[in-house]
């Protein structure tokens, strides 16, 4: 029997997973990985350890575990951006990364230049109420 060969995506999260354990010993729960249009976000579910977990519960050990991502992220993304492009044969032009201490999720935006707004939100939504394509709103602020 035959394994069907991975999507894009599933390529993308195996590789964002791998990269997470390198940088820090710690394996996310899961990763979820969108596509739309020119905009790809990966979000590593508990990603945090426990030890960070524990440290972000103040203000000030939030503020901590939020530098040390980012300078974490900063130092990985060259390699990790070569190997989106590998998966996906195009260039990524453009980088961010966020970590909400208090669910010890990470976001990592790559963008092409254009503000990207991302909602976690607490449950998953009917794919049959979702359709596949997104509305883009106009200069006027009305959905087109």
């Amino acid at each position: 029997m035959t394994t069907p060969e991975r999507t894009k995506a599933q390529q993308i999260a195996t590789a964002a997973a791998e990269f997470e354990k390198a940088r820090t010993g710690h394996s996310p729960t899961s990763v979820t990985v969108v596509l739309s249009g020119e905009t790809l976000v990966i979000t590593l579910h508990g990603a945090m350890s426990p030890a960070e977990r524990a440290l972000a519960v103040t203000p000030t050990g939030a503020a901590e575990i939020q530098a040390y991502r980012r300078k974490l992220f900063d130092t990985a993304a060259d390699a990790f951006r070569a190997r989106i492009k590998e998966i996906t044969g195009v260039e990524v032009r453009e980088t961010a990364a966020e970590v909400e201490p208090k669910t010890g999720t990470v976001v990592t935006v790559f963008t092409t230049g254009t503000v990207v707004q991302v909602y976690l939100l607490a449950d998953a939504v009917p794919t049959d109420t979702w359709t596949s394509e997104a509305p883009s709103v106009g200069h006027e602020g009305g959905i087109s």
